[in-house]
Order: structure tokens, then C-alpha cells, then sequence
């Protein structure tokens, strides 16, 4: 049983249109340093001020100094579970708080 050249363009353009990569772009930043409910997060390029960031362990937090190399975040949560070294990445949503 041969398959035709058509039969196989065809079943290549099906498996095209139907792939999904379920890629998702993120910064991703290192705490270098953390006291006091703040986190110095290093390597977050592409923060927003005031956006939401995910720490290890779900505690969130709030960018709120964007600096050169590093920013500063508020710790939303349990600031004794995060450390040195912990990956941070940014949601891409800004901090909503309902009015009215």
C-alpha cells in the first residue's frame, strides 16, 4: 500500500494547523536580596510597575521600584518563605483594586 504525495502534504498541513506549542513568554528574575517584607529581585526586564509577581511556594507580590538592574517588590504574603536565590516571575497583570 503506497501513500500518494498528495495524501501526505495533507496530513502535514492538518498536524500544522492543529499544533500547539502551549509556549508562554515570562520574565523570570532571581531574588538577590530580601528584609522588612521587600524583595530586591534581579533580571526582571520586562516588569510593569505595579504587576503582580509570582514567588515560589504561590506567594505573590507587587513591583513597585523599577530600577536598572533590579527591582523592588512588596511581599504579599510570607515574607520568611522566601530566600536568596528563589526564582520570581511576572504575571503580566496590574494590580486591580475596584472602585466604587
Amino acid at each position: 500500500m503506497a501513500i500518494r504525495s498528495d495524501d501526505i502534504v495533507s496530513i502535514i498541513k492538518s498536524a500544522i494547523d492543529t499544533f500547539d506549542t502551549g509556549a508562554e513568554s515570562r520574565s523570570v528574575g532571581t531574588v538577590v536580596e530580601v528584609g522588612d517584607g521587600i524583595a530586591q529581585v534581579y533580571g526582571l526586564d520586562g516588569a510593569l510597575a505595579s504587576e503582580l509577581l509570582e514567588f515560589p511556594d504561590g506567594v505573590r507580590g507587587l513591583a513597585l521600584n523599577l530600577e536598572e538592574e533590579t527591582v523592588g517588590a512588596v511581599i504579599l504574603g510570607d515574607a520568611r518563605a522566601i530566600k536568596e536565590g528563589d526564582i520570581v516571575k511576572t504575571t503580566g497583570r496590574v494590580v486591580e483594586v475596584p472602585v466604587g
